[in-house]
């Protein structure tokens, strides 16, 4: 899944984007609020971290424009403020989270996780499984199972498949998985999206799944059960 961070402190920022990408997600990063405006009405992406303190536009002004213009993309507010008012402004103008400096990185994670899964399509359980058939996508270890056995899927592997698994039985272009999971501005090539949905499904085949990814000729790929 694909994140917009939005934080000033570059040193912060980028040690931030590591913790992010090794928990699998896919981030850009931007170091004001116009900043982050722009990318987020250019671009589509599943969550937005804030930080409230930056410069030229504060993250609850950001916040509150999103809102304004209907905007409803999943927001987790980070601040070195922990006075009770400021948490409830956030929350007030539409926050799904709200997170204070310093904090550990499982538990951003995990903050993470749970703004995402609301309105998810597949089926969400409390131990952050996401389920379609007799597969089951666990998203804290990254591991793709059945009763039969499992793997731990790589970065991109995994980025695919919970796209696939939250948006069962509707078809999304490589188009859309490549700027997805890859990037809007990418050097990869449109084929290795077909890669990476063969090693999926070898690990699928391999697993005795009662689901497959079905190629849709001109239109994409679709997680379906069989």
């Amino acid at each position: 899944m694909r994140l917009l961070l939005a934080e000033d402190e570059k040193s912060l920022s980028k040690a931030l984007v590591k913790i992010l990408e090794h928990g699998n997600y896919s981030v850009d990063a931007v170091y004001d609020g116009e900043e982050a405006l722009d990318y987020l009405e250019a671009e589509n992406y599943d969550g937005v971290i804030l930080d409230i303190m930056m410069p030229k536009k504060d993250g609850l002004t950001v916040l509150k424009e999103l809102r304004a213009k209907g905007n409803t993309i999943p927001v987790l507010l980070l601040t070195a403020k922990s006075e009770i008012d400021d948490k409830v402004a956030g929350l007030d103008l539409g926050a799904n989270d709200y997170l204070t400096k310093p904090f550990a990185p499982p538990e951003l994670l995990a903050r993470i996780r749970a703004m995402l899964r609301t309105g998810a399509n597949a089926q969400a359980v409390p131990d952050n499984d996401l389920r379609l058939g007799n597969v089951t996508l666990n998203l804290a270890r990254f591991e793709l199972s059945t009763p039969t056995g499992h793997y731990q899927l790589a970065n991109k592997e995994f980025q695919i498949m919970e796209l696939l698994l939250r948006n069962q039985n509707q078809v999304i272009s490589a188009e859309r998985l490549l700027e997805k999971i890859w990037g809007y501005d990418t050097e990869a090539e449109i084929n290795v999206v077909w890669v990476y949905i063969s090693y999926l499904r070898k690990k699928l085949q391999a697993l005795n799944a009662d689901i497959r990814i079905r190629a849709q000729r001109n239109a994409g790929y679709v997680l379906e059960k069989m």
